[in-house]
């Protein structure tokens, strides 16, 4: 927005400092004062103090000033009053509008110049000018609310407040610059898993997953879980695997790839989904003899779990042989698009 131009490398907006760009931004003899969005003309002597009510002098001092002060009525926003002192002017502007405290000859400098940059005549700017001056050279505006502005000010949520605004993160994830969210890895800092348990890390979020899922008639071995006997209709091998993604991911999208560990003359491997894609969310796309790309065609939406059964067959018409494994892909789908 005006008064602000965007950081490549933060990816945000910052503050432009007018009174480092704008030749001669005050005139009058006032000094220029930098300010989120724009800039203030003040008198030499003036001084911006923010206090917090607390050890007030009872006598203001001959400068001007700006004083925060705690709102009568509190709310969510932590509203604050504002308090504007001059030496000839006190203006308090009541919760959600800002105070503004201008010299009255700047301010005519001020209405001149822009009524000749937009062609009035001399007659009907010098017969309201003082009028405006009068009225507007000390004055309550109301706050701007920023969040109006754009959806996309804030990643997540956009919360206003008196003179500016903040970004905010949902649980499970902590700002990163001024706008973006980051995902907290809480297996890295705090977690309840038990000691029998592995803790996964997803968007937004974890899980706590046995070390060892092998059920009977399974037994852990390496990686997987295997029968120590041939069961018809089981498979001998059961590979268990964990990813995470993102909600609403943009499709089509390769997510995860299957391959055979060994490799065998004449040997030829073919893939399936087993189960879990009862949506049609998914389809393997075969990338070579010994592996298969899963990709996902249709938006999951979290919080969720899939789970998905991915199967190789091995065979050889030759050798007359037949084996096949499992691999269990648990996906886990975060609550938010990001």
């Amino acid at each position: 927005t005006e008064g602000y131009e965007f950081d490549y490398e933060k990816q945000s907006c910052k503050d432009i400092d007018e009174c480092k760009t704008l030749q001669e931004a005050c005139k009058g003899g006032m000094k220029c004062v930098n300010h989120f969005g724009g800039y203030l003309c003040l008198p030499h002597n003036a001084r911006i103090i923010i206090s917090n009510g607390e050890d007030e002098p009872t006598t203001p001092p001959p400068v001007e000033r700006v004083e925060v002060q705690p709102g009568l009525s509190p709310n969510s926003r932590g509203d604050y009053s504002r308090v504007i002192h001059s030496s000839t002017h006190t203006l308090q502007c009541s919760v959600g509008f800002i105070g503004c405290v201008m010299n009255m000859q700047n301010c005519i400098a001020r209405v001149l110049q822009w009524s000749t940059n937009i062609k009035l005549t001399g007659t009907t700017v010098m017969s309201n000018t003082m009028s405006f001056c009068e009225f507007h050279s000390h004055s309550c505006f109301p706050d701007i609310n920023e969040c109006e502005f754009s959806n996309y000010i804030c990643q997540f949520q956009c919360v206003n407040q008196p003179g500016g605004y903040q970004c905010v993160c949902p649980d499970g994830y902590q700002l990163q610059g001024t706008r973006m969210c980051q995902d907290i890895n809480e297996c890295e800092t705090a977690h309840n898993c038990r000691e029998d348990e592995m803790c996964w890390n997803y968007y937004g979020g974890f899980r706590c997953y046995p070390r060892n899922p092998c059920r009977e008639p399974y037994v852990k071995t390496g990686e997987g879980c295997q029968s120590p006997s041939v069961c018809r209709g089981l498979p001998p091998v059961i590979v268990y695997k964990y990813m995470s993604i993102f909600s609403e991911r943009s499709v089509p999208a390769d997510i995860f790839q299957i391959q055979a560990t060994s490799v065998y003359p004449n040997m030829v491997n073919t893939f399936t989904i087993k189960s879990g894609n009862e949506g049609g969310e998914f389809y393997l796309r075969r990338s070579s003899n010994v592996s298969a790309m899963l990709v996902m065609t249709k938006p999951l939406t979290g919080p969720r779990e899939h789970v998905v059964d991915l199967e190789m067959v091995t065979q050889s018409n030759v050798l007359s042989y037949r084996s096949s494994s499992l691999l269990r892909l648990t996906i886990i789908v975060g609550p938010y698009p990001f």
